[in-house]
């Protein structure tokens, strides 16, 4: 089980990266993507089945507050943009 939520996340994470690359300016995917690829360590408080009141890891903490903020945004932005470029439904993030 925790082998097939490290494959979810580096598919997700190369996912991101390859749609990052094409909307982004070279320069700028290349330094993002380096950067997003430290946040590996907070896979467990973003995998389904993680208890929400969690707290992430220090090493989590630190990771995120490495990326520069229009590198996460754009990131999201992108992500969010892959179901409708793929002729699936638009993503409906509600809380549950």
């Amino acid at each position: 089980m925790a082998a097939m939520k490290s494959v979810s996340i580096s598919l997700v994470l190369v996912i991101v990266l390859v749609a990052q690359s094409q909307l982004m300016p070279q320069s700028l995917a290349q330094t993002c993507s380096s950067s997003l690829s430290t946040l590996n360590v907070c896979a467990p408080f973003v995998m389904p089945g993680a208890a929400a009141t969690a707290t992430p890891s220090p090493d989590c903490c630190n990771a995120l507050q490495t990326i520069e903020h229009d590198c996460l945004c754009n990131t999201i932005r992108i992500a969010s943009r892959i179901p409708a470029q793929c002729n699936l439904p638009p993503l409906t993030c509600g809380a549950n």
